[in-house]
């Protein structure tokens, strides 16, 4: 299971409740998930990210951005080499 946590004072996106909805997220601290192998970030409408979403397994972690490209969000790191932020992705609207 993929660990999640919004970050603290961060407005979450109007689509959150899609993300949610979808995947299969266990909440915990920020601390927490961002000890997991890999790590997605989501940006909200002003360009924060606002929750964070950690894979044990590199599976676990394509299979959660497939599932974030099926709600029509795009990675800003897709072409990227390496971390931005500490993410390995970072979903946002397109």
């Amino acid at each position: 299971m993929l660990k999640t946590t919004l970050l603290d004072g961060i407005k979450p996106a109007k689509f959150d409740k899609q993300i949610t909805g979808n995947l299969l997220l266990e909440s915990t601290s920020a601390d927490l998930v961002r000890k997991e192998k890999l790590l997605i970030g989501i940006r909200n409408e002003d360009g924060e990210i606002y929750r964070l979403i950690g894979a044990t397994k590199h599976n676990s972690f394509t299979n959660a951005v497939e599932e974030l490209e099926d709600l029509e969000l795009v990675d800003e790191l897709g072409d990227v080499e390496g971390t931005v932020e500490g993410c390995d992705a970072i979903f946002g609207e397109g």
